[in-house]
């Protein structure tokens, strides 16, 4: 598909931020009852979804408009839109939701396991019908999209469903300080996506003052936005402090949790290959 809009990831993340938030509230109650309306739930969930991107791709992406076809977007090529940074937006607006809809069902007295399964796939059922909605529309199915959501799902289900993964490995999104886009979450100018290995994940670590910090390995692309502008391709290593652990041990639980997805600017020091020199 052409450059996704400021507009194209928006609204499904608000969505889906907002479904969490109003029924883990709503939702936190004995499990007694529960299980005779689970099924009747997860339905809900994800109907509501579909029916949300049905809607909004009608009016604003022009769904349903052309006969389906597909289109190759590539992956971090220099003769792609943003160098694949989208593609890890993709890879983990999918974890994300994966995890927070896997929250969403545990609240509903789901088990861990099945929470993070039906998380992971109503995760994938949701932006993956998006795929399909754009089939029909001027940007064609993207299978790059598709598969970036595939990857993003699983490693949700896998990392929300296994407690030692949870605890050595974070997936992350770093905004910087100058953005110059509409809708931060497509400014990839302004990205940055890495994974933290976390040493106090490991017993090896856990004692001693390593504890405190942790490995970063991110990429970010950089000049796709402009023609005229220098493109880069950026592969780095990074070492950071371990906030989720510190705000975790003085009791900002939500804060901590916060942590595990965004990375705070200036909190690690990056060692940067540009994969164009």
């Amino acid at each position: 598909m052409p450059i996704i809009p400021p507009k194209k990831l928006r609204p499904i993340l608000l969505i889906l931020f907002l479904t969490i938030t109003h029924n883990a509230n709503a939702l936190l109650e004995d499990c007694i009852n529960e299980s005779s309306s689970q099924q009747q739930d997860l339905l809900k969930v994800n109907l509501t979804g579909i029916g949300i991107v049905t809607v909004w791709g009608v009016a604003n992406w022009d769904y349903f408009t052309q006969s389906p076809k597909s289109t190759s977007e590539g992956w971090f090529q220099n003769n792609t839109n943003s160098g694949g940074a989208d593609k890890i937006g993709h890879v983990y607006a999918s974890y994300v939701a994966a995890h927070g809809l896997s929250y969403l069902y545990e609240t509903w007295c789901f088990n861990k396991q099945d929470a993070a399964l039906y998380g992971a796939l109503s995760s994938l059922a949701v932006l993956g019908y998006m795929e399909i909605g754009d089939s029909f529309s001027d940007y064609g199915f993207s299978k790059e999209d598709f598969i970036a959501n595939s990857i993003g799902s699983l490693f949700g289900y896998y990392s929300y469903n296994y407690p030692e993964l949870e605890n050595k490995i974070d997936f992350r999104w770093e905004y910087g300080f100058h953005p110059n886009h509409n809708d931060i979450i497509t400014d990839y100018e302004n990205s940055k996506y890495l994974l933290a290995l976390k040493l106090n994940g490991f017993e090896y670590f856990r004692n001693t003052f390593l504890r405190h910090f942790e490995l970063h390995l991110g990429y970010y692309s950089r000049g796709f936005d402009d023609p005229l502008s220098t493109k880069e391709r950026n592969l780095f290593f990074g070492i950071g402090l371990n906030l989720t652990d510190l705000f975790r041990q003085h009791s900002y639980k939500k804060t901590a949790t916060t942590l595990r997805y965004i990375q705070i600017p200036g909190t690690n020091v990056e060692f940067d290959k540009d994969k164009n020199k």
